[in-house]
């Protein structure tokens, strides 16, 4: 296959995987990620479907890469408009009101599914996701460590979801902790080479949601 086909194929793949993974960890109904804790949050109080508001919201983190001088690639821009159609997709195919064993198989499911994902839509190297851009302008503006930056824009998120409703629980901490080194793990199994080669850097590996990783410059 053409090396720029496969990676349209692979960018493609991973957005609508993300989507139902997405999907799947809200239906897991234990808890979801800071910035779909936000989504969920904005949801109630506004009566808009989460895949709407995670397109709304990730086009708003998008116009924030404008004054920290990001460059969005095209996976960028994609991962905005596609991954909130994709996990309404995910959530109209999984009913609500599972049984708790159920439940309880479908997070570590959509887990392991957004983790690989996120190593097919990063590995297509066509540009980070708007939450990692977010990161790295953060980072390159202040000089702060970009696990700074990280960790004070989630908290933020979080509490801002929390009060407006979102669901924060158990998942909400395994996502945290785990979907980073699985990330890790799954960014190099896809990385599709280029004539231009750039060290992998999987430092945003897992933030999230979308959550995100981040391999290249997003200027690729």
């Amino acid at each position: 296959m053409d090396n720029m086909l496969r990676r349209a194929v692979q960018l493609l793949l991973g957005l609508l995987l993300y989507g139902i993974a997405l999907a799947l960890i809200v239906r897991a109904e234990i808890g979801v990620a800071p910035w779909d804790v936000l989504t969920q949050g904005l949801s109630l109080q506004t009566g808009w479907g989460f895949g709407a508001l995670t397109v709304v919201v990730g086009a708003v983190v998008l116009l924030l890469w404008i004054p920290l001088k990001q460059k969005p690639g095209v996976g960028t821009v994609l991962n905005v408009l596609l991954v909130g159609p994709a996990a309404d997709l995910g959530l109209w195919l999984i009913p609500e009101d599972l049984d708790v064993w159920v439940r309880i198989l479908m997070f570590p499911a959509g887990l392991f599914l957004l983790a690989l994902a996120t190593g097919l839509y990063i590995g297509a190297r066509f540009g980070a996701g708007p939450r990692d851009g977010l990161m790295t302008g953060i980072h390159e503006r202040s000089g702060w460590p970009i696990w700074v930056g990280r960790t004070g824009v989630e908290v933020v998120v979080l509490a801002a979801g929390w009060i407006l409703g979102g669901n924060v629980g158990v998942g909400t901490v395994l996502f945290a902790v785990l979907v980073g080194p699985l990330c890790n793990l799954t960014i190099p199994w896809f990385r599709i080479t280029l004539p231009s080669d750039a060290p992998i850097d999987t430092r945003l590996a897992g933030t999230a949601t979308p959550s995100e990783a981040l391999v290249d410059s997003p200027a690729n």
